[in-house]
């Protein structure tokens, strides 16, 4: 990869979602919020602050997650997205991904619906219902574009008793287990995103929609990135600043410059560092009616669990928002670095406020005795005022 000239400048929280009740899913990766209606925050006055806030966290956290999103319309699910995106600095006319589909399937075209029964019959169609491997279904939506998606979102509106939970893995992490001799040869590499079955359908269906899908560049109807739109294999994430894994799973079908067995071994080491490392995982349960969760593809990979045979219907909308065209930043940082120094700051922050407060402290209790004493010594030289008054008539009398 040729490194961008780009230099990043990390986005730091506000302040304003202090305070809110939040619950780490694990200790890097996720972060959920019982309690928040996402409604109610677009309509506060304070909306831009605290949706910014929302997006940094869900560029640090990877996934958020929010329960019972009742209030939560398709129109209003669409205006958080677009905003998320636009307030952590999306290019200027980037706005929601059109899916090629949505003519046929009669969708509103920047809201896509998403039937597990229907996902469910393409898999057991592709692997049958003893399939023993669900390693290629890991992913991140959209990476065949020229520019790929920052957030998804997905309100599920109907859920199974158990079953049908989405799975996700920090590609922060991913990059950071790497050891450096594997981190540098990984940042030299690009990646091809090719996804056949859209462009076989661009091919066979009259009715594909063919107008630009959330940004002027995404209208290539091959569904395959070329050469000046490919992605590197390792990106630099333009909201923290720090570097993740961006190639692996479902739509990564090549890497360039090395031969296709070479491709694959890289293709498949990515992978396996996926599936192998459950603590860099995290697992979202689907509890309620209208539970929604955004994640960021920038920096994580997803994968639906194929396991909802006879449990009940599983249904939702899903809407994307289009980012930046992926580069590489050579001076940015991993994750564990970055939060290294952060935690170094932090600590030299509260030594020195520390410090402040005790010289402070010092500096009253050195005044209140200084006045103490001024108070004392004043006493000690000036007599009562009483016995004075008194011995006035006293010397006049003897005179």
């Amino acid at each position: 990869m040729c490194p961008s000239s780009k230099t990043v400048v990390p986005m730091k929280l506000s302040g304003a979602l202090d305070g809110v009740e939040t619950v780490e899913i694990t200790p890097d990766l996720g972060t959920e919020f019982p309690s928040l209606d996402l409604a109610e925050v677009l309509r506060r006055p304070n909306s831009d602050e605290l949706i910014r806030d929302l997006a940094i966290t869900i560029c640090r956290r990877g996934v958020v997650a929010f329960r019972a999103q009742n209030n939560l319309t398709n129109e209003l699910q669409k205006e958080l997205l677009q905003r998320l995106g636009v307030l952590s600095g999306k290019p200027a006319g980037h706005g929601l991904s059109k899916h090629p589909m949505h003519i046929i399937r009669k969708d509103d075209p920047e809201i896509f619906l998403l039937d597990a029964a229907v996902q469910r019959a393409t898999h057991e169609g592709n692997f049958g219902k003893k399939r023993q491997k669900g390693l290629r279904e890991w992913h991140t939506d959209g990476s065949y574009e020229v520019c790929p998606p920052d957030f998804t979102s997905l309100r599920m509106t109907e859920v199974p008793a158990t079953g049908g939970d989405t799975l996700f893995a920090s590609g922060y992490e991913l990059y950071d287990r790497l050891s450096e001799p594997y981190q540098r040869f990984f940042e030299s590499l690009n990646a091809v995103h090719y996804v056949p079955p859209l462009e076989k359908a661009a091919n066979t269906m009259p009715d594909v929609y063919r107008g630009p899908r959330g940004c002027p560049e995404n209208v290539h109807m091959d569904f395959k990135q070329t050469h000046a739109s490919i992605s590197p294999v390792v990106r630099t994430h333009p909201v923290t600043g720090w570097k993740s894994l961006f190639a692996g799973g479902l739509h990564t079908r090549a890497i360039e410059g090395v031969t296709e067995n070479e491709g694959q071994e890289i293709i498949d080491k990515i992978s396996r560092l996926i599936v192998d490392n459950h603590d860099l995982q995290a697992r979202v349960r689907w509890i309620n009616p209208n539970d929604f969760v955004i994640w960021d593809n920038r920096c994580v990979f997803h994968c639906p669990t194929q396991d909802l045979d006879r449990q009940g219907r599983r249904l939702g909308y899903r809407c994307i928002s289009v980012a930046e065209k992926p580069f590489l930043d050579p001076n940015s940082k991993s994750r564990w670095q970055a939060m290294e120094e952060e935690e170094a700051e932090e600590a030299a922050r509260q030594k020195a406020a520390a410090a402040a407060s005790a010289a402070s402290a010092a500096s009253a209790a050195s005044a209140a005795s200084a006045a103490s004493a001024a108070s004392a010594a004043s006493a000690a030289v000036s007599p009562p005022a009483g016995p004075a008054m008194e011995a006035a008539p006293m010397v006049s009398a003897q005179a």
